[in-house]
């Protein structure tokens, strides 16, 4: 793999701990420690889940283009799976900020873009790793 996308990769394995964090504080919402209502637990919820998943999916990524032997041009496109697993989960946690909001707020459009980067990321680093199986077929 080449340097830069392996750095990239241990710096998100340390942001895990910060998604750990994130968990205990679901907790205290769970069990009424923390006044928040429906919409925001719900929302809540949601970004803390999808940065688990998005960062486990930015990591297969980087480590299929990798094993894949994908030139460093297509590891890099595992980068934008890591972006969105940040934009996803800030417009999920930003867009219910604020005393008993009744519906998301702006901030919600960073969930939008995160969907977006996450889907050409994906389209990318699918191209990235056919087109190293192809070319290793040579």
């Amino acid at each position: 793999m080449d340097p830069i996308p392996t750095i990239v990769a241990g710096a998100t394995i340390l942001t895990v701990i910060g998604i750990m964090s994130g968990g205990t504080f679901l907790l205290r919402i769970a069990t009424g420690g923390l006044p928040f209502n429906g919409l925001q637990k719900t929302f809540f919820r949601a970004g803390h889940a999808h940065a688990g998943v998005l960062v486990i999916l930015g990591l297969v990524s980087l480590l299929l283009l990798a094993a894949a032997g994908a030139s460093p041009a297509w590891q890099w496109t595992a980068v934008g799976v890591l972006a969105s697993a940040i934009l996803i989960p800030a417009g999920f946690f930003l867009s219910v900020l604020g005393r008993d909001p009744e519906r998301p707020g702006r901030a919600i459009a960073l969930l939008w873009a995160g969907v977006v980067v996450l889907a050409a990321s994906l389209l990318s680093v699918g191209i990235g790793v056919i087109a190293a199986g192809v070319s290793a077929l040579a």
